[in-house]
């Protein structure tokens, strides 16, 4: 939502000004198809010239994040938790049942009570692999959480391969004006021999190629891969939430610990309160 409001904030301050200030309109509207074909369409190619067909999918497919925000709001969080709580109880209390869990969660009914995580394999991935590698006396802590710790790196830096490519179209735009520009400039001078008030209209469309790049650049593009940035290290706090919690546990921390410890890393806009989250966990041990 406040995407879409900043799009019409950008819009209505730029040209409204321009039109408060006795701009004329006409000018810009009777260029900016033309304009905007030359820049865009350029964008657009250099883009698929810079990615291969899967980064080009993952973009198109990221763009509804600028909008729509993180996938994880606090809810998941706390489902984490609770998620993670009894996994580690059932492994210290019956390690060969945690394994069918880990193995097949789609079949678990401890993964089934948390349908939202289920769905994310990178989630129950992570989960059953750490989980996985304890069952399998690859307990040391140290070496367990520098693994996660490539892992996850490697996971961001390819999930902020969109940003960055819509980074680069981004400080593009203001060049391709500039070559849309100059196209102007030369179809102004093929006509110089005409009066004035014709030449300084043709002039005119020639820079909307001009403010044209720079607009899209800084008002639009540039200011969506900065959001998506920020959307995908948002993100990533919940898959960090789940190595803290593990790497907890093979220091062979209680159950409860090792959660407070992931409770008191996750970001306080999204962090359950210590009571409501206790109350849970309470009701958890009690149905176990």
């Amino acid at each position: 939502m406040m995407g879409l409001v900043g799009i019409v904030v950008v819009f209505v301050m730029v040209f409204g000004g321009y039109m408060l200030a006795g701009g004329n309109l006409m000018i810009i509207m009777k260029a900016l198809p033309f304009e905007l074909m030359m820049i865009g369409g350029a964008a657009v190619g250099a883009f698929l010239i810079a990615n291969d067909m899967t980064a080009i999918k993952l973009t198109a497919k990221d763009i509804k994040k600028i909008f729509k925000g993180p996938k994880w709001e606090k809810s998941d969080y706390n489902d984490l938790l609770c998620l993670l709580f009894e996994l580690i109880n059932l492994s210290r209390t019956n390690p060969v049942a945690i394994e069918q869990h880990i193995d097949n969660p789609n079949d678990s009914d401890i993964f089934g009570k948390y349908p939202r995580i289920l769905e994310d394999v990178e989630a129950t991935d992570l989960i059953g692999d750490t989980m996985r590698a304890a069952a399998s006396n690859y307990d040391d802590p140290h070496q367990v959480e520098e693994v996660l710790d490539k892992r996850m790196e490697a996971s961001v830096h390819h999930a902020l391969h969109s940003s960055h490519s819509l980074q680069n179209v981004a400080d593009a735009l203001p060049a391709l004006g500039i070559v849309a520009a100059v196209l102007g400039v030369i179809k102004t001078m093929s006509s110089i021999d005409q009066p004035p008030e014709v030449l300084g209209k043709m002039i005119g469309g020639a820079l909307v190629g001009t403010f044209l790049g720079v607009f899209l650049a800084y008002g639009f593009v540039g200011p969506f891969s900065a959001k998506l940035k920020v959307v995908v290290e948002d993100e990533s706090n919940f898959y960090k939430l789940i190595r803290e919690v593990l790497i907890a546990s093979l220091h062979h921390h209680s159950p409860s610990i090792c959660i407070e410890v992931g409770r008191q890393n996750i970001p306080i806009t999204h962090r359950p309160s210590f009571s409501a989250l206790e109350v849970q966990l309470k009701e958890i041990k009690k149905a176990a």
